[in-house]
């Protein structure tokens, strides 16, 4: 028995003796199978962020300015038409929450005209013939209808067209004004079409004449481009909603939004306007409204999705400066004061500089390649003019993010800003071929958004 025992022993030592100690496994140099996740058809939440990584991806990755362009609008869905001019009550509250937008009244110190040199009280019945101002004040106009930076400019050169004084840019205005509203033997207009009638010749009269005749003192006039009735279009995203109808009933959507505007001018420049502004100020609070769109009312149409700023994208001039937009004869102020609504007489206007200028200006950054999910680096600034011939309101906008989806609006401190004026009247009446009560200001306020331009310039 002590044999067997011993040879056990043996026979165990030798079988410990000759095993090998087994070494950590090397790790395979891939996975060996590919990473679970949800699939694409699926209803599920994560099936749904996997979508919505995946379309990120594909409009990150894509090669040009068109193709993501594309990519974006792609996917058509049921959205709120925003119309610019509109008859809805308090419309300014609503666009300012579905744009994120910081109404600031008056105009920004860059764009906010100087004190004129010939007051309208000083102004004689014979306004219209535009009398010479005042050796003094033919000789302080220049400086007064500068805009900011214009005073390190250098003089024009011995033999260039001097720059227009107050008196003969005043000169123009009453030309332009008689030409279509005295002078003219026009026939009587149709039926709510009183504002291509007179309203809008002396728009496009006025805006050419004096473009032409400040190109001198701003270069980027002279190598912008004038557009007559132009088409703008800006589609995006703002909070959620349930789907309620349909076969997608239950399912939560982003709140898709398409403006579609009809300027009755812009301009366009090669050069991006300055900032007026750092891009993180704060200037105020956004409202903020949880009720539906449709209660303003706005109405749901599907259709194709578009962004477009009034030309193509390889277009050089792809930059906005200034629009100017025609109020229709539906929404002339005696038709609010006939219905005791004067108090949303100005907020025509407002609704109108908020909406029209947040759809160019992020177009706008949209051309230079940025979206919600790769906001803007820098701000984007334009200008707007909004007027029914008579009585003038003047807006600036600067676009600060394009951030506005539920994902990404979260921690976004940014907002976009625009400061706006009530409107003012440009004149009285117009009296056997005199126009009576010309208002200065106005014309400086239009003249200093003409002579913005970057600071290089």
């Amino acid at each position: 028995m002590a044999v067997v025992g011993a040879r056990r022993l043996l026979r165990s030592g030798r079988r410990w003796f000759s095993e090998t100690v087994p070494g950590d496994p090397s790790p395979p140099a891939s996975p060996l199978y590919p990473p679970v996740v949800a699939s694409i058809t699926a209803k599920s939440k994560a099936a749904k962020s996997r979508r919505l990584q995946r379309f990120n991806q594909r409009v990150h990755a894509a090669a040009t300015v068109e193709e993501k362009l594309r990519l974006y609008g792609k996917l058509q869905r049921p959205k709120y038409m925003v119309y610019p001019q509109t008859f809805a009550l308090n419309a300014d509250r609503w666009y300012r929450s579905f744009t994120r937008t910081v109404l600031v009244p008056g105009l920004p110190p860059r764009a906010a005209a100087a004190k004129s040199p010939v007051s309208a009280a000083e102004a004689t019945p014979e306004a219209g013939r535009a009398p010479e101002p005042p050796a003094e004040a033919a000789a302080e106009a220049p400086g007064v209808a500068e805009a900011p930076g214009a005073a390190k400019t250098p003089e024009p050169a011995t033999g260039a067209a001097p720059f227009p004084g107050i008196g003969e840019l005043r000169s123009l205005t009453c030309d332009a004004l008689l030409q279509e509203s005295f002078y003219q033997n026009k026939k009587r207009p149709f039926l709510y079409r009183d504002q291509d009638h007179t309203p809008g010749p002396f728009l496009t009269q006025l805006v050419s004449t004096l473009a032409a005749s400040l190109s001198v003192r701003n270069p980027l006039l002279a190598a912008s481009s004038l557009d007559l009735n132009p088409e703008v279009n800006y589609y995006w995203h703002h909070g959620e909603e349930v789907v309620v109808h349909g076969h997608r009933k239950g399912r939560v959507d982003p709140v898709r939004f398409q403006i579609d505007d009809n300027p009755h001018l812009q301009i366009r420049v090669p050069k991006q306007l300055p900032e007026v502004v750092p891009l993180e100020s704060d200037l105020g609070d956004v409202p903020v409204i949880d009720h539906k769109p449709s209660k303003l009312p706005l109405f749901k149409k599907q259709y194709e999705n578009k962004v477009f700023i009034g030309s193509k994208v390889a277009d050089p001039c792809c930059y906005g400066h200034t629009q100017f937009h025609l109020l229709p004869d539906k929404l002339k102020r005696e038709r609010f004061i006939r219905q005791r609504l004067e108090d949303q007489i100005e907020v025509v206007y407002r609704s109108n500089g908020i909406a029209s200028l947040f759809a160019w200006t992020a177009a706008q950054a949209m051309y230079q390649g940025f979206w919600n999910e790769a906001d803007v680096t820098r701000p984007f600034v334009s200008q707007a003019v909004v007027t029914d011939g008579k009585y003038f309101a003047f807006f600036c906008y600067q676009l600060n993010t394009l951030a506005l989806t539920a994902e990404t609006i979260k921690d976004n401190p940014r907002k976009n800003i625009c400061w706006g004026t009530d409107s003012m009247p440009l004149y009285d009446v117009v009296e056997d071929g005199n126009v009576k009560g010309f208002n200065d200001e106005v014309l400086l306020h239009l003249v200093n958004f003409l002579l913005n331009r970057p600071k290089e310039l």
